[in-house]
């Protein structure tokens, strides 16, 4: 079973709607370097910044359709992007823009599904 590991917040003003997650929920944000995009803490992390409680996922935000969707989306853990994508295809879902390299970490794609639904799939550099 692939399991939900990551979520994402679009925003037009990172910087406003860090400030609110953080005084709304008390998460963390912190940018990765040499991208407009930051990582959400909202739970306890190892020093890999993995979930230590079961169930739990952290996030990320962007600017609003350039760096993050438009809509918040939920990502998906997959061992092969590729395949992952031909069988959402085959199931009647659509690709959304291009699979894409995340610095040494991996690789994320976007689907919609039957619903138009927009998801992530995530892949970890092996």
């Amino acid at each position: 079973m692939d399991s939900v590991v990551h979520f994402e917040i679009p925003a037009k003003d990172v910087k406003r709607a860090s400030t609110f997650y953080t005084k709304a929920f008390g998460w963390t944000f912190n940018q990765f370097p040499g991208f407009e995009y930051w990582s959400i803490g909202t739970t306890m992390s190892d020093k890999n910044g993995m979930p230590t409680s079961p169930g739990a996922i952290n996030g990320g935000m962007g600017k609003k359709g350039a760096m993050a969707p438009d809509q918040v989306v939920v990502t998906i853990n997959v061992k092969d992007i590729d395949s992952a994508l031909e069988n959402i295809k085959k199931l009647g879902g659509k690709q959304v823009g291009k699979k894409m390299p995340v610095g040494d970490m991996g690789h994320s794609a976007y689907f919609s599904d039957t619903e138009g639904n927009v998801i992530g799939l995530w892949q970890a550099k092996m």
